[in-house]
């Protein structure tokens, strides 16, 4: 039987992981942005936010339910736009210097 330590050991090597996966996530969302912004398209694209939800929620296995899948996935999505956008707002700022 493992031990609560053992289990909370589990949990924080998961948690490293998930750290390194949404990094990488943002990463791939401001080259997706300064790409929109080449091509003079808006960041915020509502289809493709709710295309990558419903995804989501379709191919969770549990245990979590759609709708913890759709909050986190929400959030996700907020905060990686949210550091695309500052980011692409920064990009800007020196093109017009």
């Amino acid at each position: 039987m493992r031990t609560i330590e053992e289990w909370r050991n589990s949990i924080d090597a998961i948690d490293r992981e998930l750290l390194c996966l949404l990094n990488r996530r943002a990463e791939l969302a401001l080259e997706a942005g300064r790409a929109k912004l080449n091509a003079g398209l808006p960041i915020c694209d509502g289809a493709r936010e709710r295309e990558v939800i419903d995804r989501s929620c379709r191919i969770n296995a549990g245990p979590l339910d759609k709708t913890a899948i759709t909050n986190i996935f929400r959030r996700i999505i907020h905060e990686t736009r949210s550091f695309e956008m500052r980011r692409v707002n920064e990009i800007e700022e020196v093109q017009k210097s």
